[in-house]
């Protein structure tokens, strides 16, 4: 167990890291090409490695970490029963949306993630549709565990919750992947939304109530037992991406979908996740206190 932890930290530092110095590259060194210009032939290759993988690096050490906190906190079945649908569900939401245009609009991605699945979508995407959408999903359903409300409501609400908070991601990522001085995709037809037709955010939200239903579905077969007291790595793993986003977009000079996000997404993660750190504290101080109260035993001799 020691080890699996060891392992989730290292894969989110790694994560961590990779954007930090995606931001770097794409917000300081882009902007300035003398300072490309003047660096030696090893930091120019390895610059230029850096901006053809650094995306798939940091999705995949996401990927990668909050499948090994699902495996220690949930186990197997629990683990796929959401990666799987997550992953499969988003590529075709994301395979259909690049062809057809429905459900997000028309848009098609550009260099920088990866492979592409069919020539249409990098590999990476559906991974990041996995560690966002399973790191506001558990958050959810874990904090409306704690509100005396019927199981097939937290079901309800940890789906419809967890559904917003990712498209809350989408608000300020977004704008800013499309609109850098290299994007990452762009939109066939701008929208009235800094560039994104509304439309985007319908299918984000519809694609994650989607697979995180299927999800609820699969986990409903075995018993689960929610890690109540250890949501750390969600809750830092939102954050961070959530953090990425911000300075993309403040980079890009844009500036009211981060209020956005801060309201719709920031505001209730950090809420929920505090509700079920209290609640979870509670209980441990209260299992405590039972376990280490001592019953006086009373020696009683009837009268003769």
């Amino acid at each position: 167990m020691r080890r699996l932890i060891a392992i989730e930290k290292a894969l989110l530092i790694g994560h961590i890291v990779s954007m930090a110095f995606g931001l770097a590259g794409l917000l300081l060194v882009l902007p300035h090409p003398e300072f490309v210009a003047n660096l030696p032939d090893f930091g120019k290759t390895a610059f230029a490695w850096s901006m053809a993988g650094g995306g798939v690096v940091y999705m995949v050490l996401g990927m990668a970490a909050v499948a090994v906190y699902a495996y220690r906190t949930l186990g197997v079945w629990h683990w796929l029963g959401f990666m799987v649908p997550a992953i499969s569900l988003s590529l075709c939401s994301e395979l259909l949306g690049t062809s057809t245009g429905f459900p997000f609009g028309h848009y098609r991605y550009l260099s920088g993630l990866g492979y592409k699945i069919a020539g249409l979508v990098p590999f990476t995407i559906p991974l990041s549709w996995f560690y966002l959408g399973f790191s506001a999903y558990i958050i959810a359903r874990v904090g409306l565990s704690t509100l005396a409300i019927p199981q097939w409501l937290q079901n309800l609400g940890a789906i419809a919750i967890g559904a917003v908070l990712l498209t809350s991601w989408d608000f300020v990522l977004d704008p800013a992947m499309s609109q850098t001085t290299i994007p990452f995709w762009i939109w066939e037809q701008p929208g009235a939304f800094f560039g994104m037709p509304y439309e985007n955010f319908a299918g984000w939200f519809g694609t994650g109530c989607v697979f995180m239903t299927v999800a609820t579905l699969i986990w409903q077969v075995q018993p689960v037992k929610l890690p109540s007291q250890d949501l750390t790595l969600p809750f830092v793993m939102y954050l961070g991406n959530f953090g990425f986003a911000t300075v993309m977009s403040m980079g890009a000079g844009i500036y009211p979908p981060i209020f956005l996000g801060l309201l719709t997404g920031i505001l209730p993660l950090t809420l929920l996740y505090n509700r079920a750190k209290t609640v979870a504290s509670r209980q441990t101080v209260a299992t405590s206190e039972v376990t280490t109260l001592k019953i006086p035993v009373v020696s009683v001799r009837g009268a003769k």
